[in-house]
């Protein structure tokens, strides 16, 4: 039995002066921990060892962290958290609705980010249930492949879709014609340590109707329940997924 590889994070952040000194304290708390001080120096080193989960500096010269979480979400499905100021409230909601799984304000305790990091991480975790692996999703002719994130239409293409987003409609596959509260979403999309704002399911919720709806203003899958939350008004089954 060999023991498990290190975690590797990839630190974004264009002040070296924050860091150099992130990057040490994170290597000592035993993950392996590569550095880029902007987003084209880390697109370049995604291709060259893709991490686990990626630290993003919001404010940068160049392309900025949110266009570059949008890429990382949608395209590499990696997990992001994102790094802010005090004073970008609202560039944290964004960063959150296009799929960030979570944001730590500076200046902030490297303990903080650590267990932040741990829970995110967890939280991204592929499940390990023989019937999680084999059995995907279909409701209404669309199909979730759990283990791939993968979302099909009816007619078989495939629907680009962010962690964020996945996380969201398994919950509501998990829970098919059940009420769900945003509370109840909050802790099963995104986890309470996150202290995510209501907003940011609603924003979630209307990102998969554009997706799996004909009419996104009048949605007959996700529908919205006065007082109550969401559900997804379909029937949901477990189908064996075809071998790769």
């Amino acid at each position: 039995m060999t023991d498990a590889a290190p975690t590797t994070l990839l630190l974004v952040d264009d002040e070296r002066s924050l860091r150099e000194p992130l990057a040490e304290y994170l290597t000592r708390q035993g993950f392996v921990v590569h550095e880029a001080e902007s987003a084209a120096a880390a697109r370049t080193r995604l291709t060259q060892d893709p991490p686990d989960l990626v630290l993003l500096d919001i404010m940068m010269p160049g392309e900025d962290g949110l266009s570059l979480c949008r890429h990382l979400v949608e395209s590499r499905h990696l997990p992001v958290i994102l790094l802010t100021a005090r004073g970008e409230a609202m560039d944290r909601i964004v960063g959150l609705e296009i799929g960030a799984d979570d944001y730590v304000t500076k200046p902030f305790e490297p303990r903080e980010l650590v267990a932040r990091i741990r829970s995110v991480l967890r939280r991204a975790e592929r499940p390990t249930q023989p019937q999680d692996v084999e059995l995907a999703y279909r409701f209404e002719g669309w199909t979730l492949d759990p283990l791939k994130r993968r979302l099909t239409d009816p007619e078989g293409a495939l629907i680009p879709i962010s962690t964020a987003e996945f996380r969201m409609l398994r919950a509501f596959c998990d829970h098919p014609r059940q009420v769900l509260d945003r509370d109840r979403l909050l802790d099963m999309v995104q986890g309470r340590e996150a202290q995510l704002f209501d907003r940011a399911v609603d924003n979630q919720v209307s990102r998969l109707r554009r997706k799996l709806e004909v009419d996104s203003r009048n949605p007959l899958l996700i529908q919205t329940v006065r007082g109550g939350g969401y559900r997804l008004a379909a029937d949901v089954t477990r189908i064996a997924k075809d071998p790769v």
